[in-house]
């Protein structure tokens, strides 16, 4: 079980990805406050009760983290797909829809 402070916080920076975004492990850790621990963002991701935009995360490389053909990874390629974000053999172009916060939101929506 993960602290809910800390859940909290993943939920918050998560709700700023804009649609047709998405962001690494690593990065919504560190914009989460929590540099390093891309590792716990999953387990984050997993206690979140409401939706949270869950399809938005993606590993570093721009896999989808889920295995090939899985229900989940169909759902994370579709939800992707509908927001406008192009997954070819289920990974995403980071350099293309990785989501990079300006200096407004980083000083002013992100308390950690």
């Amino acid at each position: 079980m993960v602290n809910k402070a800390v859940t909290l916080r993943v939920e918050k920076t998560l709700s700023l990805v804009p649609k047709g975004s998405v962001i690494s492990y690593g990065a919504l850790a560190d914009l989460s406050g929590l540099p390093g621990r891309a590792r716990l963002m999953g387990k984050c991701l997993r206690e979140i009760k409401v939706d949270c935009n869950w399809h938005r995360v993606l590993r570093s490389d721009g896999k989808i983290a889920f295995p090939v053909g899985s229900d989940h990874a169909e759902e994370q390629r579709e939800r992707l797909l509908s927001e406008g974000v192009n997954v070819n053999n289920n990974r995403v172009n980071m350099k293309k829809f990785a989501w990079s916060p300006d200096l407004h939101t980083i000083l002013a929506k992100l308390k950690y």
